[in-house]
């Protein structure tokens, strides 16, 4: 099974916190629903999730592509925050899609 393309049962699903406890109601079951998701969850979520290396450990782990989660940890050494590291992780991912690692299709509005 190829999980790149596949849509993930909600216990692989990425769950989106604003910290420990606080769930926001908001899942991914794919990476094609992540990339949707972050254009417009609380930027507190990412933040927390991107601190704790939870982006990362789900796109190596349980979408099996370590080159992203390569590419997503190096974001660290940029020390950015904010909207700036949405627009970060969303352009790296994007950039995956369009490279057809996995089958997304454009998701800008």
């Amino acid at each position: 099974m190829n999980v790149k393309n596949k849509e993930l049962s909600k216990e692989k699903a990425f769950y989106f916190f604003t910290s420990i406890g606080n769930y926001t109601g908001e899942n991914a079951t794919s990476i094609k629903e992540f990339l949707k998701k972050i254009e417009h969850i609380d930027i507190k979520s990412i933040e927390f999730h991107f601190c704790r290396s939870d982006l990362e450990k789900w796109v190596a782990e349980i979408i099996g592509d370590k080159e992203l989660a390569e590419q997503i940890k190096k974001l660290k050494d940029q020390n950015i925050t904010g909207e700036k590291l949405r627009y970060q992780l969303h352009q790296i991912i994007s950039e995956r899609c369009e490279m057809q690692v996995f089958s997304c299709e454009r998701l800008h509005n």
